[in-house]
């Protein structure tokens, strides 16, 4: 059962240079992050990250001894529950959010594994949203060398673009088009001097049991628009970057996305069966998940379900629909798994006919 008084924790993430930082010390000035503490992680001999982030100390906890993607889940665990008790005791002054900053090297999803899975953590704290910085100047290259930065856009939410200022328009475009190619779905925003509105990293509320329906939903719209759009240019692989929707870019990095339409109701019990064994087959490959389901036992109160991985967030049930439109919408980032596959294990372990898929890439 999810508590509806967990802490919400915002991942940030992005790769070596891209303005984490700059970022966070923007953020941790603002008055809506008067209340949070942020653990950063380093890795490497010497600490030097947390002596640059403008804070005091009782604002901060410092995970040094390896990458929070591996060797150091274990002190996230474990810090986590501190912060918890001595907020209960009083000994650290009250907090209302925690801001995890990954190395630059790090992969989040064991972070968010951890968020998800480890007992003493799910009891105390929920994950809001994750955050990614993508460097505006060197972020095509990255894409194309480092496959760590790829999955680190592939589970964001919400991806700030930074150094904007210091690229030309046509640039921006191009990056724009990369960065929606291997996640359409992600909010994008530019940044400039690591100076961007707390409203645009927090309160996502996708992970959130109390949220208002619309603002869970306005994700899965955003995922309908982007499969509307792609339907309309037809199912083909598009060689233009402003397409977005099938870059070269996206199969160079090995991530890509879509989007499937469902238009009949599902049985929960054949839903929760199809994850079991995607989960089992292709867990490793499916980077992100996200779906808005029309449960045939419940038609007027919808599920959002999230995985990450072979990982997934306990189902969530909206009090209603937002809207008129109550179709299933599911959302994938994969690597490497067929849009053909899942469409396959759909019709036979999820019973949903074929007929009743729409086919679009996100």
């Amino acid at each position: 059962m999810i508590a509806v008084d967990q802490i919400p924790v915002t991942v940030l993430t992005g790769f070596l240079g891209s303005g984490k930082t700059t970022v966070l010390n923007h953020l941790l000035r603002q008055p809506e992050l008067g209340g949070v503490v942020a653990i950063i992680n380093e890795f490497g001999e010497v600490a030097l990250d947390h002596l640059l982030v403008e804070s005091s100390e009782d604002r901060l906890a410092l995970l040094d001894n390896g990458c929070i993607c591996c060797s150091v889940r274990e002190d996230l665990i474990e810090t986590l529950a501190d912060l918890a008790s001595r907020r209960a005791d009083g000994t650290i002054p009250p907090f209302h959010r925690v801001l995890v900053e990954t190395t630059g090297l790090a992969d989040p999803v064991p972070v968010l594994h951890t968020l998800m899975t480890a007992p003493d953590v799910v009891a105390r704290y929920r994950i809001d949203c994750v955050v990614a910085t993508v460097d505006a100047v060197n972020g095509t290259h990255t894409l194309a060398a480092h496959g760590e930065a790829a999955r680190q856009i592939a589970v964001a939410d919400r991806l700030l673009v930074t150094k904007a200022d210091l690229v030309a328009e046509d640039a921006l475009a191009r990056l724009d088009a990369q960065l929606a190619a291997i996640n359409p779905v992600a909010t994008r925003t530019k940044v400039r001097n690591g100076i961007v509105d707390p409203a645009k990293v927090l309160d996502a509320g996708l992970f959130d049991p109390v949220a208002r329906s619309a603002d869970v939903v306005r994700w899965f719209d955003l995922a309908s628009q982007a499969a509307n759009a792609s339907h309309e240019h037809g199912d083909h692989h598009c060689e233009s970057e402003a397409c977005g929707h099938h870059s070269h870019h996206a199969h160079d990095a090995g991530v890509s996305s879509y989007s499937l339409i469902i238009d009949e109701p599902i049985q929960r019990e054949a839903f929760a069966r199809w994850l079991d064994y995607v989960a089992a087959l292709k867990g490793e490959d499916l980077l992100r998940f996200k779906a808005i389901v029309h449960v045939a036992e419940q038609p007027d109160a919808p599920m959002v379900v999230h995985g990450v991985q072979h990982v997934f967030h306990p189902p969530i049930t909206l009090a209603d629909w937002p809207s008129a439109d109550r179709r299933s919408r599911l959302v994938f980032i994969v690597r490497g798994i067929p849009r053909q596959i899942i469409e396959n294990t759909l019709c036979k372990f999820a019973a949903v006919s074929r007929a009743a898929i729409q086919r679009s890439a996100a």
